[in-house]
């Protein structure tokens, strides 16, 4: 039975579905001059990319590109030879992560790095394209593309340097599938976790047992696969658990300050990044991973109090809106990026990935959370790789900027998490419906549940 009550309330901006702006209008009648726009501010802000990682321009800094004609050419190497790089600690992926470091293969005719970067290009470029298709029809906004384009570039030459672009073209896919296609969206999420685990996080929104069931088939059918065909397919466990906490952390704040007073521990390279070793550094390893378990505890009550034909407010039932999954996996993926004993700069891609899928849904509220995030894009450019030597050194810039970006990230994950509760367990009552054939985002059952 259908249940009556409240999905997410638009906000003062937005209109209903059924009677969209001029703006949307116009966006949906095919190419007005502000398409155009987008698509130059796109293709100039990828060409800048470009010539960065070719080395036509050179970005003050360490070279980021390192990655790529270094660590990820050695690795092709040897998973060529049909094995994983069992005894490299800096080889912390799941297997699938393989078939990104081979696909330079694809375009024979260039040498690796070039055809890494031109992949780069190309993934971006069709991120780019699912956002702006997604950004069309009622109830849509093409905000999602303009988040695309100016978050990406923000972060310099190290998005196009690895190839968390090319996991977050999986999420990215998984998210926009979620409502009408949960089996697509299931393997997709399953084939994202295989690559580099977070994507996982993406079913924190999901209703559909069939998104659920196809996650774990396809995670299963792929990890089996690999584990049969290559040797070592699982020493990433290992790898990963030893890691500590990395300078850029949230945690790695409070050793920054340390360094301050006189603690006497200090940076170097390890397990492939750089990390604090010395006294305390192991608690403070593992009061990030508490917060991680934290916030995981958070979101199950979350799922509790808000699953779909629950009591809500007033004694109104929830019926989730088609931007509740987005917007959960949103917040999912900010929590445990901000509680992570490593924030990476390329992680930043995730969170614009995700935010920009977010804010393609009229009504989600994600738009405020998303160029927060996008900020702090900018700002981790600064830290890394502008002013990298001074984050190392814990001087008073890295310091600053350090506590900047984290700071930005902590103010995004409780925007997002405070819209996520409001608009599924404690706002009022709307008069939106999520769409007839929407069983994604109402919970009712159908035919593929």
């Amino acid at each position: 039975m259908q249940t009556t009550g409240r999905a997410h309330p638009p906000s003062a901006s937005t209109v209903p579905p059924s009677a969209p702006g001029p703006a949307a209008g116009r966006w949906a009648r095919g190419a007005p001059w502000v398409l155009w726009v987008l698509w130059a501010l796109w293709l100039a802000s990828r060409a800048v990319l470009l010539l960065l990682v070719f080395k036509v321009w050179v970005m003050p800094g360490p070279d980021v590109t390192s990655d790529v004609h270094v660590i990820y050419q050695n690795w092709y190497g040897v998973l060529g030879e049909g094995t994983f790089p069992q005894a490299d600690v800096t080889w912390q992926y799941p297997p699938a992560a393989a078939l990104a470091i081979l696909s330079p293969a694809v375009l024979p005719w260039l040498g690796y790095a070039e055809a890494f970067f031109v992949l780069a290009f190309l993934v971006d470029l069709l991120v780019f394209a699912l956002l702006l298709r997604a950004g069309r029809g009622s109830g849509r906004s093409p905000h999602g593309a303009w988040l695309w384009t100016a978050g990406v570039p923000l972060l310099g030459p190290t998005v196009y340097s690895r190839y968390d672009l090319m996991v977050t073209a999986v999420a990215v896919g998984a998210l926009l599938a979620l409502r009408r296609r949960p089996r697509l969206a299931g393997a997709l999420v399953g084939f994202g976790a295989m690559l580099k685990v977070w994507p996982v996080l993406l079913l924190a929104g999901a209703v559909r047992r069939a998104t659920w069931v196809w996650a774990a088939v396809t995670a299963a059918a792929v990890a089996a696969g690999f584990a049969l065909a290559m040797p070592g397919a699982f020493a990433f466990l290992t790898f990963q658990r030893d890691r500590g906490t990395e300078v850029e952390s949230l945690g790695a704040l409070v050793l920054h300050v340390a360094r301050q007073y006189g603690w006497e521990g200090q940076v170097l390279l390890n397990y492939g990044s750089m990390e604090f070793l010395g006294p305390h550094v192991e608690t403070v390893s593992r009061a990030a991973m508490l917060l991680t378990a934290a916030a995981f505890g958070w979101l199950l009550f979350w799922r509790w109090r808000a699953r779909p034909g629950a009591p809500g407010a007033a004694g109104a039932r929830v019926v989730w809106g088609p931007a509740v999954p987005a917007l959960a996996a949103l917040v999912a993926v900010l929590m445990f990026t901000v509680t992570s004993r490593v924030i990476s700069p390329q992680y930043m891609v995730w969170l614009v990935g995700v935010a920009a899928v977010c804010v393609s849904f009229r009504g989600s509220g994600a738009g405020p959370t998303g160029w927060v995030v996008v900020a702090a894009c900018g700002v981790t450019l600064l830290e890394f790789p502008l002013y990298f030597g001074d984050v190392v050194g814990s001087t008073p810039l890295g310091l600053t900027l350090l506590f900047l970006r984290n700071g930005l990230l902590v103010a995004a994950t409780l925007m997002a998490a405070d819209r996520l509760w409001e608009i599924t367990v404690s706002g009022s009552a709307s008069s939106e419906r999520p769409e007839p054939a929407d069983a994604e985002a109402s919970g009712r059952p159908s035919a593929s549940s």
